[in-house]
């Protein structure tokens, strides 16, 4: 209890935030499914049916439990640092943004598309995560079973790649645009409200 204590001390909405992913997208999953149904982001025809609350909802549900469980390992891994280093106020607007600029890039692209879904937190992670890099840019990260430490930067760079290659080729429900449309979201929030931050976190990688 301690040791859970002392994890989400200074990190209320990184700890709300995971444990209503957690627990919404699990429901999903093996007792509820008819929650992914109602809340998946379905952007062909979302302004005739007035469906915009699924632009928020569809983070809270994921399409299998791998997807669920990588967005939650790197929201633990990078989310709580950040909050108590940022500030509660301003990591709630950071995920927020990062979630609607993902979201609505993925209606922008797919409204024509009938029968297109998606839906995951990933957006709204990747402005985290990138967001982290800026503010900790020479932190470091362990993944199972690598066993040296990954560099943060490498870490995100390499999550980004693989949305890039997965959002041209692969089928589903998992949006891959939102992860890139949330990265670079988190990158201009962490810029304006931090004016000078991605200089100095590329003097720390590079200088």
């Amino acid at each position: 209890m301690d040791s859970l204590f002392c994890l989400t001390s200074g990190a209320p909405a990184s700890a709300l935030l995971l444990s209503s992913i957690l627990v919404v997208s699990l429901l999903g999953l093996y007792r509820l499914p008819r929650l992914i149904d109602r809340n998946v982001l379905r952007p062909h025809g979302l302004v005739q049916r007035g469906d915009y609350s699924t632009l928020i909802t569809s983070g809270f549900i994921h399409a299998d439990l791998a997807h669920l469980l990588f967005n939650s390992f790197t929201l633990w891994a990078f989310g709580f640092g950040l909050e108590r280093q940022i500030g509660t106020l301003q990591f709630v607007a950071l995920y927020a943004i990062g979630l609607l600029s993902s979201s609505v890039a993925t209606w922008l692209i797919h409204r024509r598309q009938p029968g297109y879904a998606s839906l995951g937190a990933s957006g709204a992670i990747l402005a985290v995560l990138f967001a982290s890099i800026v503010v900790f840019p020479t932190s470091s990260i362990f993944v199972m079973p690598i066993p040296v430490p990954i560099p943060a930067p490498l870490f995100a760079l390499g999550y980004l790649a693989f949305s890039l290659v997965a959002s041209r080729t692969s089928v589903g429900r998992v949006n891959h645009e939102a992860h890139i449309a949330g990265a670079f979201a988190g990158l201009a929030f962490i810029s304006i409200t931090f004016p000078g931050s991605i200089g100095r976190a590329l003097n720390a990688l590079f200088g």
